[in-house]
């Protein structure tokens, strides 16, 4: 599978990663929700050469996840605002955060804690099921193909490799 053929792949993860793969759009969306909006901005705080953030900013606009919003006239300057398409990577993000926080924090412990302004609590992500909402693990998942063609054969495919529950202790 080549990089710049992911958009074309019948894979929900690879057609994301297309737009969300570099770790500069990564960067600047982590900026974007801790309210960084103006272009100086994301260039001070991501020490990143101005060619590109411009690229990735034209980017996430194209894809419709940043908008371009004028904040002042003559000259027209403009920030850039997370679109409710944007916002619903905030689980993504803050996934990846908990991850790093967990796994490379080191001893001084994360470099940011994260409240849950309604309950004044702070927390950790989870995947919840939107159904009953229980915790899902990884292993409590099942996969199926949804009604198309393409993704028809790639269950087939991940049905043939054995659950990792169903497989006998190693240990």
């Amino acid at each position: 599978m080549r990089w710049d053929n992911l958009k074309k792949e019948h894979c929900s993860l690879a057609r994301s990663l297309s737009v969300l793969g570099d770790r500069w759009t990564l960067m600047i969306l982590r900026d974007a929700f801790l309210r960084v909006r103006r272009f100086e901005d994301f260039e001070q705080s991501l020490k990143i050469a101005r060619r590109v953030l411009s690229e990735r900013l034209a980017l996430l606009v194209d894809e419709g996840i940043l908008a371009k919003v004028p904040y002042q006239e003559r000259p027209t300057r403009y920030e850039y605002r997370l679109t409710e398409k944007g916002l619903d990577l905030y689980p993504v993000i803050i996934s990846m955060v908990h991850w790093g926080d967990k796994y490379y924090a080191g001893k001084d412990g994360p470099p940011m804690i994260h409240t849950h302004v309604a309950c004044g609590h702070d927390f950790k992500s989870v995947i919840t099921c939107s159904e009953c909402g229980d915790p899902v693990p990884a292993r409590d998942v099942r996969v199926r193909a949804s009604a198309t063609p393409a993704s028809r054969n790639r269950a087939r495919t991940a049905a043939t490799r054995p659950h990792p529950k169903s497989q006998p202790s190693r240990a």
